[in-house]
């Protein structure tokens, strides 16, 4: 049964890996995997927008943690697949970093799948005085 596997999968290596076959009197064009591969991903980058903007993560923060402040900032350049975020919520007291990023995530649960990359930062409102006191 081993050997089986095995040969099935030297069979599909095969086929993956060979070279484009090049023969000029076929008039027929053959693609490498790699030249289907950038074509797919080209594809999808042409409507690379999640549809989450940095407002729409703000207000969020605001209505689901009563933060005081936030800040957010687009890192992606506008398309709206990375951002970073400072937070300021009362509702951080007692709770270290861990649970207060879980809290966050749990608040942005939809956006968060939507996009690539997320960097929050929170604060509760005596840390983010005495950060800005400095």
């Amino acid at each position: 049964m081993f050997s089986r596997s095995t040969t099935i999968f030297r069979r599909s290596c095969r086929y993956l890996l060979r070279a484009p076959i090049h023969n000029p009197q076929v008039k027929k064009s053959f693609f490498s995997l790699s030249a289907r591969s950038f074509a797919a991903v080209d594809a999808a980058m042409a409507d690379s927008s999640t549809g989450v903007t940095a407002e729409l993560v703000r207000s969020k923060l605001i209505e689901k943690l009563q933060a005081q402040h936030v800040e957010i900032e687009d890192l992606s350049g506008g398309c709206g697949q990375a951002f970073m975020a400072i937070i300021v919520s009362p509702q951080f007291e007692s709770k270290n970093m861990l649970a207060r990023h879980r809290l966050v995530n749990a608040a942005l649960k939809e956006e968060i799948a939507a996009i690539h990359a997320w960097t929050p930062k929170c604060y509760t409102p005596e840390q983010w005085q005495s950060l800005m006191q400095q």
